[in-house]
Order: C-alpha cells, then sequence, then structure tokens
C-alpha cells in the first residue's frame, strides 16, 4: 500500500517537472517594467485591484489595444491605456503583440518605406489600431487589417521613440 502511495507522488512529481510554464507567465517575469502589450480578448474588464473581488472600472471591447504594463502582482497585471486611465487586468486577458494607436489631431501617414520622401500609400485616422513590426530609427511598420506601411512613431501611442523590433 505505501509502495502505491509512494509510486503515485513520484509520477505526480515527474509530471508536474514536465510540464512546461506558460510562456506569458515566463515572459512577463522577465520583462522591464513598464512594457508594452496588447489586449487579446474581445471582451477584459479593468478592475481597481489585483482580483476578482474588486470592482471593475472598465470594459474593454477592443481587441488589440495597446496596453503599457506598469506593475506585476501574480497573475494580475497593472495596466495603463491610451487615455492614461489605469487599473488592474488577469495577465491571460492580454498578449504580447505589440500594438500601436494613432493619436493627435490629424491622421499619419503610412509610407511604402520607413522614409518621408516615399510613396503615400495610406492614411489613418486618430484612434486608428494596428499591429506593428520592423521598428526603429523613428519609424514602424504598422498593419491595419491588412493595409501596412510604415508609420512615424511620433504619432502613436503604443510604442516609443528608441524601441526596436523585428
Amino acid at each position: 500500500m505505501t509502495m502505491r502511495i509512494l509510486a503515485a507522488a513520484l509520477s505526480a512529481l515527474v509530471f508536474t517537472a514536465l510540464v512546461p510554464e506558460p510562456v506569458a507567465a515566463a515572459d512577463a517575469t522577465k520583462r522591464t517594467l513598464p512594457y508594452y502589450a496588447s489586449i487579446s480578448a474581445s471582451r477584459a474588464r479593468m478592475r481597481t485591484g489585483p482580483a476578482r473581488t474588486y470592482p471593475a472600472s472598465w470594459l474593454y471591447q477592443r481587441q488589440d489595444l495597446p496596453i503599457k504594463v506598469v506593475a506585476i502582482f501574480k497573475e494580475w497585471r497593472k495596466i495603463a491605456d491610451p487615455a492614461g486611465t489605469e487599473g488592474w487586468m488577469q495577465a491571460n486577458l492580454l498578449s504580447g503583440t505589440r500594438t500601436a494607436m494613432v493619436q493627435g489631431a490629424g491622421p499619419v501617414e503610412l509610407r511604402e518605406k520607413p522614409n518621408a520622401g516615399s510613396r503615400l500609400l495610406w492614411r489613418a485616422a486618430p484612434g486608428v489600431v494596428g499591429r506593428l513590426s520592423q521598428c526603429g530609427n523613428g519609424w514602424c511598420r504598422m498593419d491595419v487589417k491588412g493595409q501596412a506601411g510604415f508609420v512615424q512613431i511620433g504619432g502613436l501611442w503604443g510604442v516609443e521613440a528608441d524601441d526596436v523590433l523585428p
């Protein structure tokens, strides 16, 4: 009987050791705060504290909205949205996918190449959200539902001047 218990305990220990750590949890602990991410869920609640017992202060219904993670507590992330509102959100509602929101009074220009003299492809109005890639030297490639081009990062919220993305 004790041999069975010992074998079961050993099996559970081996199984636990072989199960990989979730990628989101591992990535979050390696990142330096603050960092940008995005909302991955189509509906995500921001709470006043890091637990479900705290009241919800906002309900976000905009997948890919860029956010800035400013603090970590267990599986909760304290975030700031583009308007500056801060609160807590469960980490499983967030993604490492980099997105940005057009900010300012007027549209930004998406160009063929990362320079102001290249061909104009699109314009994106304030509030438009797109996925980022190929950031460097003050420019990022931004994809808005299949319409992509390079944009100067000064017109975006969700990326810093020194950010470099592959």
